[in-house]
């Protein structure tokens, strides 16, 4: 129990990423399945940063009296992860836009089921 407490950060950032996984899998929305994704890529890039902090560390620029430093490495992949992500979100919620438009929903089995019936009609 103690563990924790102590890393709270890894642990909410599971619990994120459990959320969003769930919301992906049970909603038939598109826009709610966009939601858990998204919900998804938080929890990940908040277990990321947390991974790479070191308590009591310094910034990792030279400095004199310095012990130890942060690892950069986590902190670049967050910031180009989050700029992947805005991008695939701006193209998935395009792509909805479209879908909503062709098949006048966004629940993922009625236009399984349009799209059918249209390719059944051929």
């Amino acid at each position: 129990m103690r563990n924790l407490i102590n890393n709270y950060e890894e642990v909410f950032a599971i619990v994120l990423f459990g959320i969003g996984f769930v919301t992906l899998l049970f909603h038939q929305n598109l826009i709610k399945k966009i939601i858990g994704l998204n919900i998804m890529d938080t929890g990940l890039y908040l277990f990321l940063a947390s991974m790479g902090y070191i308590y009591g560390g310094d910034a990792p620029i030279y400095a004199e009296n310095a012990g130890f430093y942060i690892n950069p490495v986590p902190a670049g992949l967050v910031l180009t992860g989050i700029v992947v992500s805005v991008s695939v979100t701006a193209i998935m919620l395009s792509l909805s836009i479209r879908l909503y438009k062709r098949y006048g929903t966004l629940n993922l089995d009625e236009i399984y089921l349009v799209a059918r019936n249209k390719i059944n009609e051929r």
